[in-house]
């Protein structure tokens, strides 16, 4: 029987003004990488941005809920002028920060 993955806790927010801007500017990048450079990308990253800050902020450390709190609450966001929808924008961000953690993210390790 195969192993369940292990939840990935972020460490605790230390300076969510920092962490914002970072991931805001790591997320547009990559938008504009992936595809083409929209003007709409800068929107998409700057609301789940917004998104993730907040929910740092009341305490949700884990990167599962994270995800899960991005693709519902970035339901709400018009993609019709984008070539992305709400998963692949929190699992964009979620590939982000596993990066910059220097977690592997292949194949499930």
């Amino acid at each position: 029987m195969s192993e369940p993955i292990k939840p990935i806790t972020l460490p605790p927010m230390s300076n969510p003004q920092q962490e914002g801007i970072w991931l805001q500017a790591a997320l547009q990048q990559w938008l504009d990488r992936e595809f083409l450079p929209e003007a709409v990308n800068q929107q998409i990253a700057e609301r789940a941005t917004q998104i993730f800050v907040r929910q740092r902020l009341e305490g949700e450390n884990d990167l599962g809920c994270l995800v899960i709190a991005i693709v519902t609450e970035m339901q709400a966001f018009d993609f019709s002028k984008s070539f992305y929808g709400e998963f692949a924008i929190a699992n964009a961000v979620s590939d982000l920060l596993l990066d910059s953690l220097g977690i592997d993210r292949c194949c499930g390790q």
